[in-house]
């Protein structure tokens, strides 16, 4: 959980991408852009110079492309949150980008509440799990074999009933609160749950758990 001003590393190879990002953040009284970086291996060596709580990152990009930059930087910093700069909201590597371990997806033509909105969620510890994201990672899912994988299927043992479908649910892109209506349970209920699922799967957020249900069989990609 990020307390005070939020700092922020925007890694992109277009000049243009950057700057316009770094103004529309720094005019926000609680973010502040401490650094860019202009291809995926800049971007990893700024995160170890600068040790910022988000980076903004781009996935095209020259000499090491961001899925690989993120899944180093994460493997260096597990503390640190990727917030992925995308221009289509399908685009065609947000699975691989989620099993990097990124915690949302951005919008490059997002406005600047948009912006500024989606980097306090993830410093938050939160993700960015949108329903248009969720249909993407299902049908990369239905691309794939599909087959649950052994080892995952066996950590689900260790949730409970409650917590196997808060998980499902929470695959299906649903907010805490949707998934309060849903259960006709109270939010700080769902809350508590979705703690306990990140703790004994050892998972960073909501995203990673999404993977994980997918992953593991608790939720099929057929009936969505």
């Amino acid at each position: 959980m990020t307390t005070g001003t939020i700092r922020v590393l925007i890694a992109d190879d277009q000049q243009m991408v950057r700057q316009g990002f770094t103004v529309l953040l720094n005019t926000q009284p609680d973010i502040e852009v401490t650094g860019q970086a202009v291809n995926g291996l800049d971007a990893v060596a700024k995160v170890g110079e600068l040790v910022p709580d988000v980076v903004l990152m781009d996935i095209r990009m020259p000499e090491l492309g961001g899925i690989e930059a993120t899944r180093r930087i994460l493997a260096a910093h597990p503390h640190i949150k990727v917030l992925v700069l995308t221009t289509f909201d399908l685009d065609e590597y947000v699975y691989d980008a989620l099993r990097a371990g990124a915690s949302g997806f951005l919008l490059k033509d997002a406005s600047a509440d948009q912006l500024a909105e989606a980097v306090r969620v993830v410093a938050a510890g939160d993700a960015l799990l949108a329903p248009g994201i969720t249909r993407r990672l299902i049908a990369e899912f239905s691309r794939m074999d599909g087959a649950p994988r052994g080892p995952l299927k066996a950590r689900v043992g260790e949730l409970t009933e409650r917590e196997t479908e808060v998980l499902a649910l929470i695959a299906r892109g649903l907010s805490n609160a949707e998934i309060a209506e849903h259960l006709v349970v109270a939010e700080q209920t769902v809350k508590t749950h979705v703690g306990r699922i990140l703790v004994k799967l050892g998972l960073r957020d909501r995203t990673q758990a999404a993977v994980f249900a997918f992953e593991s069989g608790v939720v099929r990609p057929t009936g969505y």
